[in-house]
């Protein structure tokens, strides 16, 4: 595969997480929304992190890292987005963690992160194709 190839099979791959994302939302599996709303950020962090660095993607999962180890240039509100991004990755697959997250992820809370991830998955989205 190229490189290009590469990129374009995380884009796509995480564009297919979105739709379940949304899907999940609407069956109001709220958390899981939220689990699957870090894998549609994490793939594109990868693809961005293969087109500017090197196609040997570091395989972590937090987001943060995985944006700074990418040289993206980050906002406060972008590094705390990423930070919680992550935080929703451990929180619903960790049987010690689940029950508190799972309380916490009321529609309106999912909502707002959906929203958040819709926005900067469209800026990650016009990096990946600039």
């Amino acid at each position: 595969m190229t490189k290009q190839e590469i990129i374009n099979y995380w884009i796509r791959s995480s564009d297919k997480d979105y739709r379940t994302m949304n899907h999940l939302f609407k069956a109001k599996d709220y958390a899981w929304s939220l689990f699957i709303g870090h894998l549609v950020m994490e793939k594109l962090l990868k693809a961005y992190y293969i087109k500017i660095i090197d196609e040997n993607y570091p395989m972590i999962h937090n987001l943060l890292r995985l944006a700074e180890k990418s040289g993206l240039s980050l906002t406060d509100e972008q590094q705390t987005f990423f930070a919680t991004m992550t935080s929703f990755n451990i929180n619903t697959r960790y049987d010690d963690y689940k029950k508190n997250f799972t309380k916490l992820c009321t529609k309106e809370y999912t909502e707002k992160w959906l929203n958040q991830i819709k926005e900067n998955r469209l800026w990650m989205k016009r990096l990946l194709l600039t």
